[in-house]
């Protein structure tokens, strides 16, 4: 809108150095597409084109409903969404059952379809891709805006010609933790191996290539990104969160944070505030939860106390 007026005012500007007329005297008529000056009648410019819709609507329902525009493109979509697709339903317009010939015609057409939609192998590597991108998401329940991402990084990754020579699932599952990273959604590298077929070891080398080859910066995992998810997994109140936080935080400015398992960090911070609000939960319980072992939780939790001088109540 603001470069539409941009534009006639830009317009105005050159029709008034050509005829004279000033420029509040210049007024615009979308039904003739024409400039008209009103101070001499002259039509400065005329057989313009309407950029607008040929429809009308009043309403932000009725112009919603009018429109003809498709969905948004998704990278996650491996022709981004540009092509339509035949339905698998056997059913007309009215929704009765098509006849057995329409029905093998419709088979032959969705054939074709989706042949044309794949053509070369890039197209075939990108399609078996994001289907393997939408399950693992599915599995490890990732919001949009990372799907998205771990989709970008793919395709550049295939654009460089990384993915020649190793396995799909493993791209795609580094994909998704250089995603998780830069979104500050936290999910380590066990918990994306249990739900692909490529292990840690597979997932970390294509992870460090990503970020060498795609030259990646990805930030340094914070322990305060794992507190709400471990706490909600924990089913523990806002408050004992909060102070899990605090604890973090204080940690981080006396450097006792570095070079410690961000995960294992917050798991002890948050042992510890489950003692602090009496909202006990065993060290056991939340090393499963965190994905660490209890030893990391114990000895994480000694330093805390030890360093920050927290008076942790007798447990009874």
């Amino acid at each position: 809108m603001k470069l539409l007026k941009k534009k006639k005012k830009e317009e105005a500007r050159k029709s008034e150095n050509e005829s004279g007329c000033p420029p509040n005297a210049i007024v615009f008529d979308p039904e003739r597409g024409e400039y008209i000056c009103t101070e001499t009648g002259e039509v400065l410019e005329q057989k313009l084109v309407n950029q607008g819709p040929e429809w009308r609507a009043f309403t932000p329902e009725e112009k919603e409903k009018r429109s003809r525009i498709g969905g948004p493109l998704s990278p996650t979509v491996h022709d981004r969404g540009l092509t339509t697709l035949i339905d698998w339903r056997d059913r007309d317009a009215s929704g009765k059952k098509l006849e057995p010939k329409k029905r093998l015609e419709f088979l032959r057409y969705r054939k074709w379809q989706i042949r044309s939609r794949i053509q070369s192998s890039i197209d075939r590597n990108l399609a078996q891709a994001m289907n393997e991108l939408d399950r693992l998401s599915n599995q490890l329940h990732l919001n949009r805006a990372v799907r998205e991402e771990a989709a970008v990084i793919y395709r550049k990754a295939v654009e460089k010609g990384l993915v020649r020579g190793r396995s799909i699932e493993s791209v795609i599952a580094a994909s998704v933790y250089v995603a998780c990273r830069l979104k500050k959604l936290p999910r380590t590298l066990d918990e994306i191996s249990l739900h692909t077929r490529a292990n840690r070891k597979e997932i970390a080398r294509c992870y460090r290539l990503l970020v060498k080859e795609l030259q990646l910066k990805v930030p340094i995992a914070d322990p305060i990104d794992y507190i709400p998810r471990m706490g909600s997994l924990l089913d523990l109140s806002g408050k004992a969160m909060n102070i899990a936080a605090r604890i973090v935080k204080i940690a981080k400015q006396k450097a006792l944070t570095a070079g410690k398992d961000p995960a294992g960090l917050a798991a002890a911070a948050i042992y510890v505030a489950t003692l602090l609000e009496n909202e006990k939960r065993t060290q056991k319980e939340i090393a499963n939860i965190a994905g660490v072992t209890e030893v990391t939780v114990r000895n994480r939790y000694k330093e805390l106390v030890n360093e920050l001088k927290l008076d942790i109540p007798e447990e009874d």
